[in-house]
């Protein structure tokens, strides 16, 4: 089989940093058994990491989600090397390209409709509906029936505060929290409506849900997480994000359930998933989105290290038509990981970071800046931030960890000239 490997990710070789550490495609993908093709930008390249003698074809251009630009490289490859039978995307942000690349060129995988159903937050919403799973009350800001002012009406019928969000996306941004009418009105004359819809604001605590979905639509392996803030605070308001895995309980069996209902009625099938739910005050379980590839920020590597499943070998086995196991997980494990954002007034210098070791004994792995280093504008969950925790021990010493760092932990800069 000849897989084309689209790779937008970096990985660090020395240091403290782990980003990026476990979509190790060279030992993952059988580089002698299949032959492999890389399609990168510049960032990207560095992340391939597997013996050139090994590659069968690798071409770097400059933007990957440029649509012409990704069909010529399979092109290319296909003149060089022969046809390629599989395109592999697991970021966020190629998914949608690789479907329309499959789609174009008659290569088998996912395609954009499929796509749509993981990545369109109205489409899965009216799936998960049509199944009976309760959903946020949504209406998409522009269509034949929903104009600038069908928002508003949509608005003054459904109550204030509500959420406008993109169609598409990842984490927060771009999601406003909207207090009122005027608020409303002001952001649609500044935002791209036919990109936004607006979303029933639901009261209650976020959990998430990442798993792996089999052939048939069942879950082999899923572990239940509840967010410390949430992503929205983290993205608009510089708070904290952090998240604990849930143990046993009655409600994280109904969070299980809840999980299974929602991958079957998105025909979900041999790939990841991070369902994020709202729990009310009545427990009552509300869906929020769903994401086809393997969650973000630090979930791949705490669900290596406390479940001993990296999520991202199965996956790849599935695009490489091979075999896929999860090892069985045993025991009731549970840890959980901080993230810290960058102070607001960037670029910066550090001048002193607090390490929270000592102070906190479920903390495994952690990620301070040192004094002198420099923190520059922009990054995502994996940049360098004020600090990054991963912490492992039972559910409630992790959770009082996270509080304590939230706490105490200090972070000084200054402000350097760009």
């Amino acid at each position: 089989m000849h897989i084309a490997v689209i790779n937008r990710w970096p990985r660090f070789h020395t240091g403290p940093r782990w980003d990026f550490s476990l979509g190790r495609f060279e030992d993952l993908i059988n580089h002698q058994h299949h032959q492999v093709s890389y399609i990168v930008d510049a960032v990207g390249a560095t992340g391939v990491l597997a013996d050139p003698a090994q590659i069968a074809d690798l071409v770097e251009i400059d933007d990957l989600s440029d649509f012409e630009a990704v069909c010529g490289a399979v092109q290319k490859i296909t003149d060089h090397v022969g046809p390629v039978d599989r395109i592999v995307a697991v970021s966020e942000a190629t998914l949608a390209i690789a479907a329309e690349v499959r789609a174009a060129l008659g290569i088998p995988g996912p395609r954009p409709e499929d796509v749509a159903l993981y990545r369109n937050k109205l489409r899965m919403k009216e799936a998960v509906a049509e199944a009976g799973i309760r959903a946020p009350r949504f209406a998409s800001c522009d269509s034949a029936e929903s104009t600038a002012e069908s928002a508003v009406d949509f608005a003054r019928a459904t109550g204030f505060p509500l959420i406008l969000k993109p169609v598409s996306g990842a984490g927060s941004r771009g999601v406003h929290r909207v207090e009122d009418e005027a608020a409303l009105t002001t952001l649609l004359e500044q935002i791209d409506t036919g990109d936004y819809e607006l979303e029933e604001y639901i009261e209650g605590p976020i959990y998430h849900v990442d798993g792996f979905v089999g052939e048939d639509s069942q879950i082999p392996f899923m572990a239940v997480s509840r967010y410390v803030n949430d992503c929205l605070a983290f993205e608009a308001a510089g708070q904290p994000l952090g998240s604990v895995i849930v143990q046993a309980s009655p409600l994280r069996s109904r969070v299980e359930e809840f999980a299974r209902k929602c991958v079957s009625a998105l025909n979900m099938a041999s790939m990841p998933f991070h369902l994020e739910l709202f729990v009310t005050a009545e427990e009552d379980l509300v869906f929020l989105e769903i994401a086809g590839r393997i969650g973000g920020a630090e979930v791949p590597y705490l669900t290596e290290k406390v479940f001993g499943i990296n999520l991202f070998e199965p996956w790849l086995a599935a695009f490489s038509d091979e075999k896929v196991t999860i090892p069985s997980v045993t025991g009731d494990p549970s840890g959980g990981w901080l993230i810290i954002p960058k102070p607001e007034d960037l670029p910066a210098r550090v001048v002193t970071a607090t390490s929270m070791r000592q102070k906190c004994p479920t903390v495994w792995r952690e990620l301070v800046p040192e004094a002198g280093e420099v923190l520059p504008v922009g990054g995502s969950y994996d940049a360098v931030h004020s600090g990054r925790f991963i912490l492992v021990g039972d559910e409630a010493d992790v959770e009082e960890d996270i509080r304590r760092i939230i706490a105490d932990f200090h972070i000084e800069t200054v402000r350097v000239s760009e």
